[in-house]
């Protein structure tokens, strides 16, 4: 029996050594890890726990689904940009809207990753040949979203993947796949998604997959009156080359005019504590607009800022 007790003590003590070793084997070896970034200052405010949360134009991100909540008599442009570390840019553009006789709604959207040129050097020339070079990564897509009944909702979304290096360039495709439930109590809702479910990218002769990532989350109303409310959000997600994450967050409105967001991404390399401020204003007789900013704590990497204005009209 000691003995016994002795082997299992001894594998539950290598389990998660070699969990962690499997984990360390799938670093590095995934594509296109510009498409794990959020998108839009409310989302990244509220440290990423926005997979329930959904109801933007953002969601074409975080939850196709989440374009079906979004009024059917109006339209949605939002512009995002992210000043990212090494003097990188990100920037994402989507366009919600919906079409006579169709139910449901539909998105376009872009977001890329860019520089600014660099010089060419060489062994010989260490200091720049007076040429330069840029690169970069672009995702464009389209989704579909729908409200099957009052409390559950889907989308898909259909991207195309692009990378470049000086003159060198491939792309691939991947799909977006969400659900959004209402329980119906306490304001509480369960959002689901699966992203960039793809093909391998092929770059420079070599091969690697594109991040397949699943995210499960829940939001719920933790206060509410009548000019003040806060909403609760957690979110679990699953990387294929990384351990597990854990996000949480939340957002206290005034008058539906002032939003405070604050948020922690637990187990991440480079990311942890977040947190914005948002306004909501008329931007004409029959539009209204919104203006977001977030900061995140990228550790060693320094800080992300994010800029974020939205129309509805």
């Amino acid at each position: 029996m000691k003995r016994l007790i002795a082997l299992a003590g001894l594998v539950a003590l290598l389990i998660p050594g070699m969990a962690q070793a499997e984990i360390f084997e799938k670093v590095g070896t995934f594509g296109g890890q510009f498409l794990k970034i959020g998108v839009g200052a409310r989302g990244a405010g509220m440290g990423g726990a926005f997979v329930a949360m959904a109801d933007d134009a953002s969601s074409v991100f975080w939850n196709a689904a989440g374009i079906a909540r979004i009024d059917a008599d109006k339209s949605q442009l939002s512009m995002n940009h992210a000043n990212w570390p090494a003097e990188l840019s990100y920037d994402q553009v989507g366009y919600v809207f919906h079409m006579k006789k169709i139910p449901g709604a539909f998105a376009v959207h872009a977001r890329a990753l860019t520089m600014q040129p660099m010089e060419v050097t060489t062994a010989f020339q260490p200091f720049g040949t007076g040429e330069t070079f840029d690169a970069g990564m672009l995702a464009a897509g389209l989704t579909y979203a729908r409200s099957f009944t009052d409390k559950f909702s889907a989308g898909l979304t259909m991207n195309m993947i692009h990378t470049g290096l000086a003159d060198l360039s491939q792309q691939t495709f991947a799909i977006d796949l969400g659900t959004l439930y209402d329980v119906g109590a306490a304001g509480m809702k369960i959002g689901m998604s699966i992203q960039n479910i793809g093909s391998t990218e092929k770059f420079i002769e070599r091969e690697a997959r594109i991040p397949s990532i699943f995210r499960v989350g829940t939001t719920a109303t933790l206060m509410s009156g009548a000019d003040q409310r806060l909403v609760g959000s957690f979110e679990f997600s699953h990387p294929p080359d990384n351990s597990e994450r854990l996000n949480v967050g939340a957002e206290y409105s005034f008058h539906k005019y002032l939003f405070l967001r604050g948020g922690y991404a637990f187990n991440y390399d480079t990311e942890g504590l977040a947190g914005g401020v948002g306004f909501h204003f008329p931007a004409s007789v029959a539009g209204t607009a919104d203006l977001d900013y977030s900061y995140t704590d990228m550790l060693d990497l320094g800080a992300s800022h994010r800029f974020s204005m939205s129309f509805q009209f």
